[in-house]
């Protein structure tokens, strides 16, 4: 049975991912990026043991978070700096894993890999990088989550999670920034238990 390591935030997206994995016989590992300024990979932690599958965190050089945070000042919007961070995420960690996958979906802006970035980190990594929602739309989604969790929803500034965004509104913050002036308020969601089935 192959290996699928899951980025995992704890959110409906990557658990979601996992399961579709797990149920098409791939051996789940999910793991969690952080990067040293929150222990926000605690959320991650308390979801992958309500999700039953193995969780590991893996800590990365802070300089990536905050070259990300001067992407996302410069550009006064943090579109580029998620995709900054999450593309050299995908570069370090394919060189420790040969099965990747992620909760990005098919109407996601970023982080996002284009089809030519994606055929780029397979072939110099020697990697399968899967992303098991791209085919499902927002409504198909939706259904999928309600049918298999239950999800705690909030703005993003009250939401406790182990998604890259925490830990780039604290650094924004430590530099004496709002970090609303730089993330439109969105909600977001957390999967705080299963539903029975």
């Amino acid at each position: 049975m192959n290996k699928a390591y899951v980025l995992f935030s704890g959110g409906k997206d990557s658990s979601l991912s996992s399961i579709i994995l797990s149920n098409l016989g791939y051996d789940i590992e999910l793991i969690t990026i952080n990067f040293g300024v929150l222990d926000s990979y605690i959320h991650a932690q308390n979801t992958a043991k309500i999700i039953g599958y193995p969780h590991k965190v893996i800590r990365l050089d802070s300089e990536i978070l905050e070259k990300s945070v001067d992407i996302i000042l410069d550009d006064g919007f943090p579109s580029n700096g998620i995709q900054y961070i999450h593309k050299e995420t995908l570069n370090i960690i394919s060189d420790d894993f040969e099965v990747i996958a992620d909760g990005t979906r098919r109407d996601d802006r970023v982080p996002k890999l284009s089809h030519a970035e994606v055929q780029s980190l397979e072939m110099r990594k020697n990697v399968q990088y899967i992303t098991p929602l791209m085919g499902f739309g927002h409504k198909t989604l939706r259904n999928l989550v309600n049918n298999y969790f239950e999800i705690s929803e909030k703005e993003s500034e009250e939401l406790l999670k182990s998604d890259y965004e925490t830990e780039i509104r604290a650094v924004l913050r430590s530099r004496g920034e709002n970090p609303l002036d730089y993330f439109p308020k969105h909600i977001q969601s957390r999967v705080v238990g299963l539903k029975k089935r």
